[in-house]
Order: C-alpha cells, then structure tokens, then sequence
C-alpha cells in the first residue's frame, strides 16, 4: 500500500524533516534528550520575542503589501514566521537558539523552492543577525546577512543583503518595515 499525502503536507514534511536533520548533525547525544522547557527561561532564546504577533509589511516609505505572523513553537524554543509577500509568494522561515553552539540558526523557506540555512553570529537586545552562503542566479555564491532588528513596541525593521565579492560590499535584496496590527 502506497501512501499518499496532498501537496501541502509533502512539503511540511519535507520541510520538518530538513529542519530536524540540520539540528541533529554534529549535536552531542545530550541534545537528544535536552529539557525544551530551559527556552522559556533562558535570555538568548527570548532575543526575537519582541516580533512576535501580527505584522502588515511595507518597503520604508510605501504602504504596506505584505503580511506575516510570528509565533513560538515547541515548547517556546522555535521562532516560525509564516508571511504572505502578495501576488502569490508566500513562505515560513524557522529561527532557533542552540544552546550546543551557543548561536542562533534561521532556515528561510519559500513557495518558489527556494531555501536558505543561515546561522547567526550575533545578537544584541533588540536585535538578531543571521549569515551564510547561497548560489546567486548565475550559480555562484553569495553571502546573504539578515537583521531583524527592534525599531520600537510597534514596528521591526528585516533587512536582507547580499554580496557577490565575498563581504567587501553589499547590496541590501529586502528591507521591509514590520508594523504590529492592531488587536
């Protein structure tokens, strides 16, 4: 007997089944049965709490055309950011603190196939930066920096920059204003 599963679920389970993997490469057997509850306790793990809710999303200056919705997941140790671009570009991207590696690790996943897996190398109050590698549309690479960065209670700026010559300049792909709806 075959199993058959629709299109949406194939890809959730494509997509759990990547980020669980990623996790489990190269963690020490006591990630395996680490306590999740530490998360919620633990500073480092509440770095991006202040995104969490329901955003509108412009380009600084323009009215706002997109939407996404932050919330915590497994037992408050997962950021997942679910947005809609518009015009049919929708995506969900995961961000996790690993108390192995004592850095944060984003995966940004899009209806067009596309995937990043970024770790970040800092974090201040108020902000979290993620980096790493990529093939840009010539099949080279590029390096990708993203900033989720705390403007105040009502508005987060995410701001994507990549460079083609190996971090000497970049070029900034997305930057958009997080405004938080109101209840």
């Amino acid at each position: 007997m075959k199993l058959e599963f629709p299109e949406k679920g194939r890809r959730m389970a494509a997509l759990l089944a990547f980020v669980l993997g990623v996790a489990w490469i190269g963690a020490p057997p006591r990630a395996y049965g680490a306590d999740g509850a530490g998360c919620a306790a633990n500073p480092e793990n509440r770095a991006l709490d202040f995104w969490l809710g329901d955003w509108s999303v412009a380009a600084p200056g323009s009215a706002p055309n997109a939407t996404s919705r932050v919330i915590l997941e497994q037992d408050r140790c997962v950021v997942v950011e679910r947005w809609d671009g518009g015009r049919g570009h929708t995506g969900e991207n995961l961000f996790a603190y690993s108390t192995d590696d004592k850095r944060w690790h984003g995966m940004f996943a899009d209806n067009k196939g596309r995937v990043h897996v970024l770790a970040g190398g800092n974090s201040a109050l108020g902000a979290v930066e993620f980096a790493g590698p990529s093939l840009d549309e010539q099949g080279g690479t590029a390096l990708n920096r993203v900033t989720i960065r705390r403007i105040s209670d009502t508005q987060v700026e995410q701001n994507w920059a990549k460079s083609s010559d190996g971090g000497k300049t970049w070029t900034s792909e997305f930057r958009g204003i997080y405004t938080r709806k109101e209840p």
